[in-house]
């Protein structure tokens, strides 16, 4: 999932974001159909450089398996060969309607335990 070999805090953040990547990406497609490059590309501009087209690729394969997404192809700006372009589906609304409402309670539930308990500077025996 991640570019090369990632420090400590890049492993965490790494294993938080492979929990939601297809809600990432489910977004993405949401805002705009694109293409597989564009995913990686808007991931990096979001602050999420970590992930890899090798990470993106079977995902997407495996949301339009499942009906969440479905592909088109469609010429090349550049006059290269054509390419393939996802857009939701009903269903992958829905995922993502619902995706969204887990991640923002999950988050806040660990936003508050992270800024309201405090350390007691003891350990347990």
């Amino acid at each position: 999932m991640t570019k090369g070999l990632p420090a400590a805090g890049d492993q965490r953040r790494s294993q938080l974001l492979r929990g939601v990547l297809d809600l990432c990406l489910l977004s993405l497609i949401a805002e705009q159909p694109r293409y597989g490059f564009e995913f990686a590309d808007a991931l990096n501009l979001n602050g999420l450089g970590l992930v890899s087209e090798g990470s993106i690729y079977p995902l997407l394969a495996r949301m339009e398996r499942t009906g969440l997404i479905t592909s088109y192809r469609a010429p090349s700006p550049s006059g290269g060969a054509p390419r393939k372009y996802y857009r939701l589906t009903e269903a992958g609304h829905a995922e993502l309607s619902g995706g969204r409402a887990d991640w923002l309670a999950f988050a806040g539930q660990v936003t508050h335990i992270l800024t309201t308990t405090q350390p007691t500077g003891g350990t347990t025996p």
